[in-house]
């Protein structure tokens, strides 16, 4: 092929993690998955952390892979998941494994920061970012009022994205998309709120350099490339936050679409040119995150496949057999529609010892038939989940300037064909799924853009529509079944009031 490029991309999720080998040539994308592992959390002295340390091998390992077989990669790019951070200390060196985002030391951090410090709508009203208690902003918050020992020394604090890159290049950068996480980002200034980071006692300075998605960031260290066998090879900032990356390869024909991201999260919202920050939106407490080429991603968080994957976990543990994708979403569809319904995003849910025992307790509360077997669960979890897309899509029409004609159904989970249909009934909507890498694509496209291969975000989405096969679901004529439960969804949810 004529002018062949490769890109190396390192994706992670809050469960588990990849290294991929990208090639672009003549206006063709095609990638290859080098190494897939597993990203655990780490309980230990009665917190949860991530292995930074662990995810940083694995990147080095994926590096190792490309040097092994002689090529030569344009830049590298890293995105990762969420609000989490790393503190650095004054010699440079990690002071500590992060925090994960559902240590319980959160639990009560939000409320407590907005009785003694600033207001709900003080804090919505700087950030335009959907309030929840484990936001980096009410993390350092928790950190801070429990003395923790690392960010009392830290010289500097990187977002999970930024901390990696700093290990590869030793420079510290701050890259927009995972900022605006935090809770602690003006999307007016595109800036840190001075008067949020001093509220949990920091200053700017505390932050590496404010970065837009496909800027350069650095080359590999000496140390790296001894390790790798690599040469210096450039670091590209691309959209560090995982949906950063996933929205800019959705593959839209125009602007007249909704997306969801679908994976441990469902993220669920339309591209627009600015926040939106208005009663409403607080009201509904939408998020406004950043992404690429200066766009804001009006989304709304909801407690995706989290539910599923911890069920799924809990019987292989308990010695299941079949457990695979397949046997496990068919067998819910044979189960009773509708039978159990409940709120994904309730707090019973965020890290209950048992997932399975938390929705039984949640039927049983409000007054339900309680779910039993697999596939009860399982299919308690999906209509769920569906009514909660139809609620959020509903939303999301109020707020877009332009009609929504299809909503894009990305990441691991557009491969769940009967949750794709559900969602199209449940939403009335037609739904195109996929494709599922669309993380992975998305931090390649902004590694081609920083070469110069691309020219922006459209023809992005052009080149990627052309690489990838999508799957239309069309909503079914069972309306009045899905009307009548969606009365009984939000009647559940008015009860759990």
């Amino acid at each position: 092929m004529n002018n062949l490029k490769y890109f190396f991309a390192v994706d992670l999720g809050a469960t588990s993690g990849r290294t991929i080998l990208a090639t672009l040539a003549d206006g063709q994308l095609q990638m290859e998955e080098l190494t897939r592992f597993d990203n655990p959390l780490i309980e230990t002295g009665g917190h949860f952390y991530w292995d930074i340390f662990g995810l940083y091998r694995e990147t080095i390992g994926g590096l190792k892979a490309v040097a092994r077989r002689g090529i030569t990669i344009e830049s590298i790019g890293i995105d990762t998941w969420g609000v989490d951070f790393v503190c650095i200390g004054s010699d440079g060196a990690l002071l500590r494994n992060p925090l994960a985002y559902r240590d319980p030391h959160t639990f009560e951090a939000m409320s407590d920061y907005f009785s003694s410090v600033l207001s709900r709508e003080q804090v919505y009203q700087i950030t335009g970012i959907q309030l929840m208690n484990f936001n980096s902003l009410f993390q350092l918050h928790a950190m801070r009022r429990e003395g923790n020992a690392a960010l009392a020394n830290a010289e500097k604090i990187l977002f999970m994205p930024d901390a990696l890159s700093y290990m590869l290049t030793g420079e510290a950068v701050c890259e927009y998309t995972i900022a605006s996480t935090s809770q602690m980002l003006d999307p007016r200034t595109h800036e840190l709120s001075p008067e949020l980071l001093a509220s949990v006692g920091l200053e700017r300075g505390k932050f590496g350099r404010m970065v837009m998605p496909g800027t350069r960031i650095g080359t590999l260290s000496e140390e790296v490339q001894r390790m790798t066998g690599l040469g210096a090879v450039p670091v590209v900032a691309v959209a560090g936050h995982d949906t950063g990356s996933a929205v800019a390869a959705v593959p839209a024909s125009d602007e007249h679409f909704a997306y969801l991201s679908s994976g441990t999260w469902s993220l669920m919202g339309i591209e627009a040119k600015d926040a939106v920050i208005n009663d409403r939106s607080y009201e509904l407490n939408f998020t406004n995150e950043g992404g690429v080429e200066g766009t804001t991603r009006f989304l709304k968080n909801i407690c995706g496949m989290w539910l599923y994957e911890r069920c799924r976990k809990e019987w292989k543990e308990q010695g299941g057999q079949d457990l695979s994708h397949s046997v496990l979403q068919a067998e819910a569809m044979k189960a009773e529609g509708f039978r159990s319904i409940i709120n994904p995003d309730d707090a019973l849910f965020a890290n209950p010892p048992s997932m399975v025992e938390a929705i039984q307790q949640y039927c049983r509360t409000t007054g339900q038939p309680v779910p039993e077997t697999r596939a009860q669960l399982c299919r308690c979890i999906f209509d769920s989940l569906a009514l909660r897309y139809r609620q959020v899509f509903q939303w999301l029409k109020e707020f877009s300037p332009v009609s929504l004609d299809v909503l894009h159904i990305i990441g691991g989970g557009s491969l769940n064909r009967y949750l794709n249909q559900m969602t199209a009934d449940a939403c009335q909507v037609r739904v195109l799924a996929g494709p599922q890498e669309c993380t992975a694509l998305g931090n390649v496209m902004m590694q081609a853009k920083a070469t110069g291969l691309v020219s922006d975000i459209w023809k992005m989405r052009r080149l990627i529509a052309s690489a990838v096969e999508m799957q239309t679901y069309e909503p079914a004529a069972n309306k009045a079944a899905w009307d009548a439960a969606y009365e009984r969804y939000l009647g559940i949810l008015e009860m759990k009031k």
